[in-house]
């Protein structure tokens, strides 16, 4: 007798356990993404100006603009472009670096504003808006500088 309510108690405790994970799983997937194109920039800032920040006081920077939980700030990043390349996942990829910098922003757009970057080219100078997601640091490693990355981006008209 006792067994069998034993068994009831832990098998209300194993359903319950399912449905609330299934429960936070289903929020976290449906969750609402910010939708950054329509937001208004956090920070307006000149490609070398954000990476030189980064290079002379990675901390300070870190804090001003990357947040653990994933709401980094929205930055509009202004540069003269370097490079334009896509990566794995058929995403337009332009690096914004000056002649002299150490290292630039690399900014990567969704698949939703890739055709956006058909109209420019290497030497124009453009504004991009997205979400920062690291900042620009010498690795020792690979004795390199990297570079800013800022996802989710668009041209800003």
């Amino acid at each position: 007798m006792k067994r069998k309510k034993t068994l009831r108690i832990l098998a209300i405790l194993i359903v319950a356990g399912v449905l609330v994970g299934a429960g936070i799983g289903l929020y976290m997937f449906f969750m609402p993404q910010r939708d950054i194109r329509n937001l208004p920039a956090d920070y307006n800032l000149n490609a070398s100006g954000l990476v030189a920040e980064f290079l002379d006081d990675i901390g300070s920077a870190n804090r001003k603009y990357l947040a653990a939980d994933g709401e980094s700030k929205i930055l509009e990043v202004t540069g003269t472009v370097a490079r334009i390349s896509e990566n794995f996942n058929g995403e337009k990829v332009v690096l914004l670096k000056g002649d002299n910098d150490k290292a630039g922003v690399s900014c990567t757009f969704m698949h939703e504003t890739n055709e956006r970057v058909i109209g420019i080219e290497t030497g124009d100078i453009v504004s991009i808006k997205g979400v920062i997601r690291s900042g620009a640091y010498y690795d020792e490693d690979l004795e390199m500088y990297i570079n800013v990355t800022v996802e989710k981006s668009d041209l800003v008209d």
